[in-house]
């Protein structure tokens, strides 16, 4: 106990170097017996939950600087509950986790809004809770380390996060750690995560394109398009998309929008997949909507391009031609009725 106390002593001194005066005997104290790799607590299931505290790991964690243990573990004094008061570890974890929205109220009635929680709710007790994300005693800030997010989901959807991490985004992320591509909670946001399968996601998936691909500096960076946004709305496509979203159209009715095209984990880029394999791709999926579709029915379509000089070069004048030529009719017609009214007025 004695060895105990000394390495208690020592990890609550390492802890001072960036903690208050006050924090050091708390958190020195706790760590006195949870520094040993050794304690732990039998539960009422049998089940033998750990009570190891990695100092380091506390210690470069946001909270390390932050609070003491009875911070978050207020009701647990000198004489602790036996493991008997919990029926299992998952029991413990979800008894535990609320004490979070004492400091991360906001934060913690968003999640209320999650399918995870409604989970939950609904007696799934394996549906993801703060810690089982955030961890609980190491907690590192997901906007220094955005990969970690994406691993964290992993957890759960370890499926999906595969075909992420092969996509072109995934990619960058986790092997490039190129901070500019989307991590899970960049599209599926971090707390209010909705169930992407529902109408609602669908419709709304554009917009969550649009913020990266709408970026005309962060596209320029990479030498991609940013009229995405602005193609697609202009399109038959985006059309229908933007009648539904105002209530003109029922969902049913809108016929593509960008994940029906480009997928949604498993995105690649066509600049790596190559000319003639992009454009079998691309004749493939409109051949999902558009039965019969030939391979060269894609060449209709001027991809996410506004047509100009380089990209579409008739298409570009025509519309150049229209522009003028709409103009001066207009204006012909309204010119030659006033001159005919004029003449009216002067036959009188």
């Amino acid at each position: 106990m004695v060895q105990l106390l000394i390495v208690g002593l020592l990890a609550g001194g390492a802890l001072a170097q960036k903690a208050p005066e006050k924090l050091r005997d708390s958190v020195a104290a706790c760590l006195a017996c949870h520094d040993d790799k050794q304690l732990s607590v039998q539960l009422r299931d049998g089940a033998t939950m750990s009570l190891h505290v990695d100092p380091q790991g506390f210690l470069h964690s946001v909270h390390g600087s932050q609070l003491v243990c009875t911070d978050c573990h207020a009701r647990y004094e000198e004489n602790h509950p036996s493991g008997a008061t919990f029926p299992s570890r998952r029991a413990y974890a979800i008894a535990s986790y609320e004490t979070c929205k004492k400091c991360h109220f906001d934060t913690y009635t968003r999640t209320l809004e999650s399918v995870h929680y409604e989970l939950l709710k609904n007696g799934l007790d394996s549906a993801p809770i703060c810690t089982d994300c955030h961890g609980a005693h190491n907690i590192q800030n997901p906007h220094e380390k955005r990969a970690m997010v994406s691993r964290s989901c992993a957890s759960c959807h370890d499926g999906v996060y595969l075909r992420y991490a092969k996509s072109v985004h995934g990619k960058a992320l986790e092997e490039g750690g190129n901070q500019d591509v989307p991590a899970c909670a960049d599209c599926h946001t971090h707390h209010q995560i909705q169930a992407p399968g529902t109408t609602q996601f669908r419709l709304g998936s554009p917009q969550i394109c649009i913020r990266c691909h709408g970026d005309r500096q962060l596209m320029a960076k990479y030498g991609i398009s940013a009229t995405v946004a602005q193609t697609y709305l202009s399109d038959f496509h985006g059309v229908t998309a933007s009648l539904a979203g105002g209530g003109a159209l029922l969902p049913q009715q809108v016929v593509v929008t960008c994940i029906d095209c480009h997928g949604v984990h498993d995105i690649a880029s066509p600049r790596l997949m190559g000319g003639e394999a992009m454009k079998a791709s691309v004749a493939a999926t409109c051949a999902k909507c558009h039965e019969g579709a030939s391979p060269a029915f894609p060449a209709a379509w001027l991809s996410h391009y506004e047509p100009s000089l380089r990209h579409a070069p008739l298409v570009f004048f025509v519309q150049l031609f229209y522009k003028v030529f709409i103009p001066f009719v207009v204006v012909g017609l309204v010119l030659q009725v006033l001159l005919h009214l004029y003449r009216v007025s002067l036959g009188r």
